[in-house]
Order: C-alpha cells, then sequence, then structure tokens
C-alpha cells in the first residue's frame, strides 16, 4: 500500500527541506500562504495549567495550544478576563489569566467549540 493520502497521515517534516506548513504542505521558507498561515496548531486540543514558579506563590492560569493568532488570541484572552473578573496578559502565544480559573476557562472555551483539557496540577 504506497503511504500518503490513502491511510489519513500526512507529511508534517521532510529530511530534504525540513518543517512543512500546514496549510500549503510547503517547506515553512518557501510557504504561499504569508500572513494567512495558521498559528501552531500542535494536537488541536486547548491545554490549561496552574503555575506559581516566579510569580511569588501566586497562582496564575495558563491557556496553551490555541490554533488564534494576533488580534483573535487578544479578543479572546480579553473576553476570559472579563467572564473570571480578573486580570492577565497574552505572551508568547499563551494567554495568562490571573488566579486559578481552570474550571470557569474550561467551561468558557467548551462553549466556543474548543476541545479542552485541564493539563498539570
Amino acid at each position: 500500500m504506497a503511504k500518503g493520502k490513502q491511510d489519513g497521515s500526512r507529511l508534517v517534516y521532510s529530511t530534504d527541506s525540513g518543517r512543512l506548513c500546514p496549510q500549503c504542505h510547503r517547506a515553512v521558507a518557501d510557504c504561499v500562504c504569508g500572513k494567512d498561515r495558521p498559528a501552531s496548531i500542535g494536537d488541536g486540543i486547548v491545554r490549561l495549567h496552574r503555575e506559581t514558579k516566579g510569580r511569588g506563590g501566586k497562582a496564575v492560569t495558563l491557556v496553551r495550544g490555541l490554533p488564534l493568532a494576533g488580534a483573535e488570541l487578544k479578543s479572546l484572552a480579553k473576553a476570559l478576563k472579563k467572564r473570571c473578573g480578573v486580570g492577565g496578559a497574552v505572551k508568547d502565544d499563551t494567554i495568562e489569566i490571573q488566579g486559578d480559573q481552570r474550571d470557569t476557562l474550561k467551561e468558557e472555551l467548551e462553549r466556543r467549540g474548543f476541545q479542552v483539557k485541564i493539563a498539570g496540577g
């Protein structure tokens, strides 16, 4: 049986050209999608982490794995902060929400159509 689209798999890395664009399936350097190329898609699952490291013992909820970029990510962060009634920030494709808000964020993100998992302790 020939490998390729018949068995449902698709090439994501080639030793000849390196990482491939998930949208146009060309080398990232030769991508024709430009700014329309999606952010890191990952496995399609949004993960919620609780972290206190480097924050003076204060808990922060991290939202990772969102397939959004730029203005869409910032508008979602604003809506999530408003829903939780707390502050937060967007750093490197990760949304940081003050406090342990994992349950509230899980409900809200699932309502918006994302597949969500609570990760870590």
